[in-house]
């Protein structure tokens, strides 16, 4: 289901959220104050103290799970589904998709092979699976579960048809940019509230000799995360709402606006490390790492982009809250932006094994586990605030929740995965273009309007 839910419309939801996530990160400034825990998440995982969430036995049941998950995320993950293994004596095994999850989804149905369940990081992926016929609606006991844990915004972007395909397991505040504070300390820089001094904030990195920005261009991604948060502030929900159903075209003068505004930043000399051509051969991981290593002169001194960013600042010897710290995304228009984005477990062979999962993933005993263990954020609002780590993390969960159903979802997780969600393909190679030529806006929304164009009519 691409449209949001008509619940999630106001404008008051951008305010109430930004508030409370501005007022609450300023804690970070503090490096956590009273925290006792590793602010990088480095913690064993532990199971629920209490739990009575009932699962079956099913012992001699192998099930398997795929997510395009990495590194981390994806050894974290592991844990909680060894918790699943240990309380039903079922076997599961991960295995590793690529982008875009459809396609490999549709090579292992094509071969019989089908997992169990996997994890689709866009709600057009989920509507494409239940098109085809490859998804499984969720059982009563496991419906009954997201129905007691998820507000009915976090379960309607699951639905399709009026019927819960999606338990969203995992979310993302995609609002935030993260900075190197010994950077920012040297360079005199301060934290931006607004579009305007985010640029003053960056010409004072560079002209202390840091280059202002790391971009994770070699993954489209997170260039059209760029996009939205500029989009959604600037020009508005409505208007946001209307271009992720593609109501109206990529060629609208508000588009326009939005490519000239992140011209700024992407076009300006110096403010991109390794310029475009770097940047786009930068994969996301290396783009947060990069900004955390090299003492006072790594190679930039901000990165954009999610909560998550946390597993990857924990590779290197950055504390969060303390040497890596955050602030919102900066008003672009009259209020700052927020933009979500999520992973939906879905049942793609229906048993009592794979519905018994599913129910697991739901619960608040599954997404504990891996809170416990950092860069994770769930929509589950059952999860305790306590649960996660460190005091950045703590504040963005009790903001997520807060937040209800009052949410902009990621606008290309809506979109025809042969638009949004494609390598090489659609927005994520438009971007890459704009990226190495900013100057070419007309051009680019041409190139936008016509791929979406055929994206969305074709509805793959």
């Amino acid at each position: 289901m691409r449209a949001m839910s008509n619940t999630i419309r106001s404008r008051r939801a951008l305010t109430t959220l930004t508030a409370l996530a501005a007022g609450a990160l300023v804690l970070t400034a503090c490096g956590g104050g009273d925290d006792k825990k590793d602010d990088n998440g480095a913690q064993d995982s532990a199971s629920p103290s209490s739990s009575t969430l009932a699962l079956p036995k099913l012992d001699g049941t192998t099930l398997e799970v795929a997510a395009v998950w990495t590194g981390q995320e994806q050894k974290n993950f592991k844990q909680v589904l060894a918790e699943f293994e240990k309380r039903t004596g079922a076997k599961v095994t991960f295995v590793p998709a690529q982008d875009p999850i459809i396609n490999f989804l549709g090579s292992k149905i094509a071969g019989g092979q089908p997992p169990d369940i996997a994890l689709l990081p866009q709600p057009g992926a989920i509507k494409q699976a239940v098109q085809k016929g490859w998804a499984k609606p969720l059982d009563a006991d496991t419906l009954s579960e997201v129905q007691k844990n998820y507000s009915p915004g976090w379960q309607d972007i699951g639905k399709v048809g009026g019927k819960q395909y999606g338990v969203y397991y995992k979310a993302a505040n995609k609002s935030l940019i993260w900075y190197n504070a010994t950077v920012f300390e040297n360079a005199g820089a301060k934290e931006p509230k607004t579009w305007q001094d985010l640029q003053t904030a960056a010409q004072t990195v560079y002209d202390s000799g840091v280059t202002p920005f790391s971009v994770g261009g070699a993954d489209g991604w997170t260039l059209t995360d760029w996009f939205e948060n500029v989009y959604l502030s600037q020009a508005g929900p409505e208007k946001y709402d209307q271009l992720a159903q593609h109501k109206i075209k990529w060629t609208d003068p508000s588009v326009k606006q939005a490519l000239t505004t992140l011209a700024q930043v992407w076009g300006k000399k110096g403010y991109v490390a390794g310029g475009a051509k770097g940047a786009l051969q930068t994969e996301f991981p290396a783009s947060v790492t990069q900004t955390f290593t090299g003492g006072d002169q790594p190679k930039a001194g901000m990165v954009y982009e999610g909560d998550f960013v946390q597993v990857n600042i924990g590779e290197t010897k950055a504390k969060v809250g303390t040497d890596a710290k955050v602030f919102p995304f900066p008003a672009v228009g009259s209020a700052a932006p927020v933009v979500s984005g999520g992973d939906a477990a879905v049942v793609f062979k229906d048993s009592k094994g794979a519905q018994a999962l599913a129910k697991f993933l739901a619960s608040p005993d599954a997404a504990t586990i891996q809170a416990k263990l950092g860069g994770y954020l769930s929509p589950n609002k059952s999860v305790p605030n306590s649960a996660y780590p460190n005091e950045v993390q703590r504040t963005i969960a009790k903001s997520l929740i807060a937040s209800g159903d009052d949410f902009r979802f990621d606008m290309s997780d809506q979109a025809p995965q042969a638009f949004g969600g494609t390598p090489g393909k659609g927005e994520w190679k438009d971007l890459q273009d704009f990226l190495q030529n900013p100057a070419d806006v007309a051009g680019t929304q041409a190139r936008l309007e016509k791929d979406a164009a055929a994206a969305y009519g074709s509805g793959s």
